[in-house]
């Protein structure tokens, strides 16, 4: 192994710990073991992204390894101790977790993105710090390369880890996802933590059937033996293009990054797109087999524009989906997490989570939740009704221009020509008219919705995911009449800033190659840096993209404060293998920084490797 620094692993701080039967953990409780801490989110998808590559690994060293989450909130309601709980159990985090709100071990490890892994040796030393997620393979190649050393040195203690399983819950459903309403008035309901599709009669209650064994899988076939992995959006096929493509509904297999289709007279899953691989490539615009295109956490679904609209929440886009032609491509977005409007495809989006068309099907209602906004697609351009961005958000009503969101994750267009909003992480639904321009509250005390459908008799039921049903809203709720105005708070995402010199500042993203790869050329440079500011006058040179991953910036000492928006990527493949693999890591920083005489003339932030 190349020598590394010796960096003694600082000690865990947080409020609690889960899934460890009431046990606190210290660092020399892990002493002898390898020690991954997974610095995750529960809003973000990246996040999720990892926890499901660390399955096999904490599978396959489950002797020798123990992961530890560090939950580290981004919004308000991620500090809501309950929230964590109920986040913890609905994606299946299978070890230890540190709750951490006020961002203390955090900054103990300078940890800058959402999601940071660090790598602790049997010895209690950081070895490797990694920011985004595709580190599987270079993570499995640094633990097999402290197994032997470790071995070797008498320091590698083999056996069982801390993780105590909680107790089986048993609701009927669990953290369902999306639902919608059949012809016959029947509701099909995504089961997302119990990895299936349940079948409601209109009481919402009622359980007529399951599709899906309820097993994390990913086979196709009957009912009874079709497995999915965490699914979300449904989407009804116009009567004409089912008689062709063969089923009736397209399923958004959110955790297998697959699109499935669903015949709802027998219950058979197929598979029609998607290879299972997550999506790490360059955008282009061209049509592709859909079945031999990878996707990225197919979040939702909508029949518009004469194709199913896929909410493609893992890359931040919208992509489409010919269930005729069986093909697919991208619709919007170029895969920067922002806010950014105007003519598709080259637009900005955040997580895209829920979507739903108008009822004369001129306008595509979305709900982008990272940056807490409602937005539409009308005549192929893009606009943001209400939301400021990725760092505002809060409940409060009123003009939309002033309006604020929290994560809202679903969207319901109503006859009227108004929007329903499942404003997830405020516990309420909210009500955007576009003829008026406010924004108001419909309901709140409401437990995560994510959300709602509108049934053939007119009623509004919501998907009210952490407490495992379906609720009715009151009729009366849906009008102007019926709604309340909301001035509640406002809230700014506030991390830790960091302090910068104003005048030249380097900016360097560190990198090594994981053991056993190299920089890969072989399709042009391998790396590339996209930095951009917020305000724009924060830099007065350093704007733009380059091939080298170290940059001068220039920092206005005319500007405060503001945050600097990072997008660095790598390419590498095995080194001296005759089919080697080829391996993509990427990852998007916003670091909030202060303008200060005494700040760092050097930012460094680690992509992987481990800062000097």
């Amino acid at each position: 192994m190349d020598a590394s620094p010796r960096v003694r692993a600082p000690e865990f701080q947080g409020r609690a710990w889960l899934n460890t039967g009431g046990q606190d953990l210290r660092l020399a409780d892990l002493r002898g073991k390898l020690t991954i801490l997974d610095f995750w989110t529960f809003c973000c998808v990246n996040c999720l992204h990892v926890l499901d590559e660390l399955r096999p690994l904490e599978e396959k060293y489950g002797d020798v390894l123990v992961v530890i989450g560090v939950h580290s909130p981004k919004f308000e309601h991620e500090r809501d101790a309950a929230a964590v709980v109920a986040a913890v159990e609905r994606y299946g985090v299978h070890h230890p977790v540190l709750d951490d709100p006020e961002l203390k071990t955090w900054q103990q490890y300078a940890a800058k993105a959402w999601p940071t892994l660090c790598v602790i040796d049997p010895e209690g030393y950081v070895v490797a710090t990694m920011a985004g997620e595709g580190h599987a393979e270079g993570l499995a190649r640094l633990l097999d390369e402290l197994i032997e050393v470790h071995e070797a040195k008498g320091t590698l203690h083999r056996g069982g880890g801390p993780y105590v399983p909680p107790a089986e819950p048993t609701t009927t459903l669990r953290f369902p996802g999306k639902a919608v309403a059949l012809a016959s008035g029947n509701l099909l309901v995504s089961d997302s933590a119990r990895h299936s599709l349940v079948e409601l009669a209109a009481d919402g209650e009622t359980v007529l059937s399951r599709i899906g064994s309820g097993e994390r899988g990913r086979s196709d076939g009957p009912a009874d033996r079709a497995t999915f992995s965490e699914p979300q959006g449904l989407c009804l096929l116009p009567e004409h293009v089912a008689g062709i493509a063969g089923y009736d509904m397209v399923v958004a297999d959110t955790v297998n990054h697959l699109l499935r289709g669903v015949r709802l007279a027998t219950g058979e899953v197929t598979t029609v797109a998607g290879t299972g691989r997550q999506w790490r490539s360059t955008v282009d615009d061209h049509s592709h087999d859909a079945l031999s295109i990878d996707l990225s956490s197919p979040w939702d679904l909508a029949w518009y524009d004469d194709r199913v609209i896929i909410a493609m929440a893992g890359i931040h886009q919208l992509w489409w989906f010919d269930p005729v032609k069986r093909t697919v491509g991208t619709y919007a977005g170029t895969t920067v997490e922002a806010l950014r409007d105007g003519p598709l495809p080259d637009v900005w989006m955040a997580q895209p989570s829920g979507l739903s068309v108008a009822s004369d099907g001129t306008r595509l209602w979305i709900a982008d939740s990272e940056t807490s906004a409602v937005r539409y697609v009308e005549d192929g351009v893009m606009q943001t009704a209400v939301g400021q961005g990725l760092f505002d958000f809060g409940h409060v009503d009123g003009p939309a221009a002033d309006a604020l969101l929290q994560h809202p994750l679903g969207v319901c267009a109503l006859p009227d020509g108004s929007v329903l909003v499942a404003d997830t992480y405020n516990g309420a639904v909210r009500r955007f008219d576009p003829q008026t321009g406010l924004v108001s509250t419909v309901a709140r005390d409401l437990a995560e919705p994510s959300d709602l459908v509108l049934t053939s008799d007119g009623s509004v039921l919501v998907v009210e995911s952490a407490a495992h049903r379906l609720t009715r809203l009151a009729p009366g709720a849906l009008t102007a009449a019926g709604a309340t105005t909301v001035d509640g708070d406002r809230h700014r995402v506030e991390r830790p800033p960091t302090d910068l010199a104003p005048g030249e500042v380097t900016l360097d993203v560190i990198f090594t190659p994981a053991p056993g790869q190299k920089l890969d050329e072989t399709f042009g440079p391998s790396t590339r840096l996209e930095v951009s500011a917020s305000p724009p006058e924060l830099l007065l040179d350093g704007l733009g993209v380059t091939t080298d991953l170290s940059r001068r910036l220039v920092i206005n000492t005319g500007v405060s404060a503001g945050v600097l928006q990072v997008t660095a990527q790598a390419a590498t493949c095995d080194v001296d293998e005759e089919h080697a693999a080829c391996h993509l890591t990427r990852q998007d920083w916003g670091v909030p920084v202060r303008v200060t005489a005494d700040g760092l003339n050097r930012l460094p932030l680690i992509l992987r490797g481990l800062d000097a």
